[in-house]
């Protein structure tokens, strides 16, 4: 049996966390303090009660899951780990050092994974010495991740082949769509729904539609989950602005951030983390629409 650590514990790498144990690994998550570490577990449990409600879970597997998590702290203690995943906030010096320290703690099998949406996998494995590069990948998962099936594995640039359908396996046997991608900014998903969220910011912005109608106009017209402004609430509006700088000073013109966006940023309009950003969000729901 494989040991796998999820090290980042808010909202993405506790989902990952959860993909990892329903698969039935032990699994480590790994925060700053066991607080915060225990804290997640608490949320994860939250987040099972969700899936069991709406008949996704049945309810008897909650505890055998939770069984599997274990909080962590001293990152020492990943030593012996088999896959380490990365889910801290993207912050490129925090991951550049994170993959330092790694370097130095874990065995020389261990592969590192990266769940970053912006940065260049192989400019990150820059972090670990040469030999290491041949087992360092990006696997991006989508939000929420225990739910969403994609998850895009993305080689660095000295990433060894058998290293890589290693880890779209490990992604398959775990129920997910791996598509492997090249490094590319913005991969292959994050490219096609950040024109459409930013066409949708233009729409808004001159007054075409309003919030409500253009995501009730890309659900049920093109057959989205959710709408882009709903998207733009779940997955936090200042992350989407940093996507969406780094996509315009890749690609230019095309993916420029929308003035409403940078001002809502600004405001601390961040989404559903804080209660409001193109929604108003209590208790975690949809009630109303934000100013």
């Amino acid at each position: 049996m494989k040991k796998v650590a999820v090290i980042g514990a808010g909202m993405m790498g506790r989902e990952i966390a959860i993909v990892f144990a329903k698969a039935g690994y032990q699994t480590a998550i790994v925060d700053a303090t066991l607080e915060l570490a225990f804290q997640a577990k608490d949320k994860q449990a939250g987040i099972l009660d969700r899936e069991i409600k709406k008949g996704r879970l049945e309810a008897d597997r909650k505890q055998e899951i939770l069984a599997r998590i274990t909080p962590i702290a001293d990152k020492k203690l990943l030593a012996d780990y088999d896959y380490i995943t990365e889910a801290i906030p993207e912050i490129y010096e925090f991951k550049e050092g994170l993959f330092k320290e790694l370097d130095e703690i874990c065995k020389p099998e261990t592969i590192f994974l990266t769940n970053t949406s912006t940065f260049s996998v192989t400019k990150l494995s820059l972090a670990v010495k040469r030999e290491r590069k041949a087992r360092f990948l990006g696997t991006h998962y989508f939000s929420p991740a225990s739910v969403m099936k994609l998850v895009e594995v993305i080689p660095g640039h000295l990433c060894e082949d058998e290293i890589v359908e290693d880890v779209i396996a490990l992604m398959t046997e775990m129920g997910k769509e791996a598509v492997r991608v090249n490094d590319v900014t913005g991969f292959v998903v994050n490219r096609i729904y950040h024109a459409i969220m930013i066409e949708s910011l233009k729409l808004l912005e001159e007054g075409v539609a309003n919030v409500e109608d253009i995501d009730r106009a890309c659900k049920f017209g093109m057959g989205h989950p959710t709408g882009p402004f709903e998207l733009y609430d779940n997955t936090a509006l200042d992350l989407n602005l940093q996507v969406q700088t780094e996509l315009f000073e890749n690609y230019g013109e095309r993916f420029r951030p929308g003035n409403l966006l940078g001002k809502k940023v600004n405001a601390g309009q961040l989404g559903r983390k804080v209660g409001e950003g193109f929604y108003v969000w209590t208790d975690n729901k949809k009630s109303g629409i934000a100013k």
